[in-house]
């Protein structure tokens, strides 16, 4: 079978790295490219028998492109700390990497949010390209909202890809400013300016299509909860860049 790499970006990921690292561990290497963790993120990791390098963020694309260059498999498959490989998953990437019929394989990603699968509001269907051969496929170097872009044929697998990035509320608020903090950031590089208007019908409109077009309503209490959230990174995300173009961010 050929040589399978498995690479992965962390920070302060302790309570989420041992699990991705388990549900993995059918991979030939696990490569773990930490962004000096203060927590047992490291630890954990070498303790379940990864390879583990430590480099200063730069930017979620420039990073997974490091640890894309680390990996020595003739097939790399991507995924983040709060992701976790089933073993229905693990058979269909097994068989997809021995039939090699394409270059990059789509999975299905299903995730929850306080506890809840969400099976609408935008959440599903959620295909990423996550399974590539090595040497035809790399990140974008966007600092947050990166992609693969695979040179060659993509197809899609069917078995989903489980996603736990938020557990509690407070994970949704952390992750919401992360996230709209780097995207500001992209924004002003971008050379767009944003007025203070952008970010309230920007912010009404991703609550719009979250709950109303894309069915929120139908994932209950959870749906609401993940719609307001989703409005409000794309509200700080436009008021942070509003205030960054005027010299107050």
């Amino acid at each position: 079978m050929p040589r399978m790499s498995v690479i992965i970006i962390t920070k302060n990921e302790a309570t989420n790295i041992g699990a991705c690292l388990d549900s993995v561990a059918f991979a030939d290497e696990r490569i773990v490219v930490d962004a000096n963790s203060d927590d047992a993120t490291v630890q954990i990791a070498v303790e379940k028998g990864a390879h583990v390098v430590s480099r200063p963020f730069d930017g979620f694309g420039p990073q997974k492109n490091y640890a894309l260059s680390q990996a020595q498999g003739n097939w790399v498959l991507t995924v983040d700390a709060d992701e976790r490989v089933t073993p229905e998953l693990k058979r269909a990437i097994q068989q997809a990497i021995v039939d090699a019929d394409a270059d990059g394989y789509e999975i299905p990603r299903l995730s929850s949010f306080c506890g809840r699968q969400m099976r609408h509001s935008g959440w599903l269907p959620d295909y990423v390209l996550r399974l590539f051969r090595r040497g035809r496929a790399r990140f974008t170097d966007d600092l947050v909202h990166e992609r693969v872009v695979c040179d060659g044929k993509i197809a899609r697998l069917s078995q989903p890809l489980m996603h736990v990035p938020v557990i509690r509320l407070e994970d949704a608020l952390a992750r919401m400013d992360r996230y709209s903090t780097a995207s500001a950031e992209m924004i002003v590089a971008s050379g767009r300016r944003p007025t203070f208007m952008t970010g309230i019908t920007h912010g009404l409109y991703a609550f719009f299509k979250a709950y109303v077009l894309r069915a929120g309503f139908l994932d209950g209490r959870e749906g609401f909860m993940l719609a307001v959230a989703i409005a409000e990174g794309s509200y700080y995300r436009y008021m942070k860049a509003w205030l960054r173009g005027r010299g107050n961010g």
